[in-house]
């Protein structure tokens, strides 16, 4: 029996809005901190397939949401690819060598790394309700590649756009290796139970324009048309974080199914912009949530009213922050759930 996020993902206009919240599993959830502590480091808790599952389901427990997403991270694909992967305390992750030092082909690949992940996939959808969908997901190519490319995140990936331009042949070698993984990668999660993606570009707002077209739009639209051809019944949700006025080119031209929102876009735009019927995700501003303000009820009701006349997702902007009080998540459920079509 499909799920109300499912059947939203193909379509369905439905009167009650399915739920879900970027990165709800993870340490805003006391359940998740005592698990982590138990089992130490991050990827080693990726690695660990029932401790991941059990992360994975944890706020489906708590909160009685429509959408289990997978608990990994989007730089396992660079370790399968080769690079050596480490999470340093309170410095985030370190991927060695840098690509901007090193070539793409003195890495070895090493594609078993990702087989604890399929793993947590099936032992999850064993747990789960039929009507709670579950959710797979990789990082889109461009946001994966300023990764490998610096050897960690930054705020302006100036390391990785500046390489762009100076030697594209590298940067598209990159890009192609990341786009075959991943397309594997996805297609093992919707075998193993999945039965969504979804794609994070979380730093497609660094490009200009052109550079937005060859490593955001056209590496998306790669990978959607492989894993499609292979998984026709498999919806995708793109998520370019920080698109803006680029948002209704990448839904036209990428082939997603649906389209994530991010917290800077005016509801009321991408509602008219977006192309008609398609499912879109989005997009309460994570920071409003973690404040709890007054108007979070207004605020979110007012994202659902724009758009009501579509199938929607509702959703964060982005990930939720680690610091959001479990009341303000609960009052964020009760006001989309009370929430009714005018």
């Amino acid at each position: 029996m499909p799920g109300l996020l499912l059947d939203t993902l193909h379509g369905l206009n439905s009167p009650r809005r399915p739920i879900w919240m970027m990165r709800q599993a993870g340490r805003y959830l006391p359940e998740y901190r005592a698990l982590r502590a138990e089992k130490g480091g991050f990827l080693a808790l990726v690695h660990d397939s029932p401790a991941a599952a059990e992360v994975t389901v944890q706020p489906i427990r708590r909160f009685g949401l429509d959408g289990a997403i997978l608990f990994s991270d989007i730089l396992v694909v660079p370790h399968a690819l080769g690079q050596d992967l480490q999470f340093m305390a309170g410095e985030g992750p370190r991927l060695s060598p840098r690509l901007v030092d090193a070539t793409l082909g003195g890495l070895e690949a090493v594609p078993q790394r990702l087989e604890p992940v399929y793993r947590t996939v099936a032992l999850v959808r064993a747990q789960l309700a039929p009507e709670v969908t579950l959710l797979g997901f990789a990082g889109s190519p461009w946001t994966v590649a300023t990764y490998m490319i610096a050897g960690e995140g930054s705020r302006d990936q100036h390391v990785a756009r500046a390489l762009a331009y100076r030697d594209p042949a590298a940067v598209q070698a990159i890009v192609d290796a990341i786009i075959g993984c991943t397309v594997e990668y996805l297609v093992k999660q919707a075998e193993a139970g999945a039965e969504a993606v979804q794609l994070f570009d979380s730093w497609a707002g660094s490009l200009a324009p052109a550079e937005f077209e060859r490593w955001v739009i056209a590496p998306n639209a790669a990978i959607v048309s492989a894993f499609k051809a292979r998984c026709p019944d498999v919806p995708v949700i793109g998520f370019p974080k920080g698109a803006g006025a680029k948002l209704p080119a990448y839904a036209r031209e990428t082939g997603v199914d649906a389209v994530g929102v991010d917290e800077t876009v005016d509801p009321l735009w991408a509602a008219r912009e977006l192309p008609a019927n398609m499912p879109v995700q989005g997009n309460l501003d994570p920071l409003l949530l973690l404040a709890g303000t007054a108007d979070l009820e207004e605020r979110t009701h007012a994202i659902l009213d724009a758009f009501a006349d579509r199938p929607h997702v509702f959703n964060l902007g982005h990930g939720i922050d680690k610091e959001t009080p479990i009341p303000h998540v609960d009052r964020l459920l009760a006001a989309a759930r009370g929430w009714q079509r005018s």
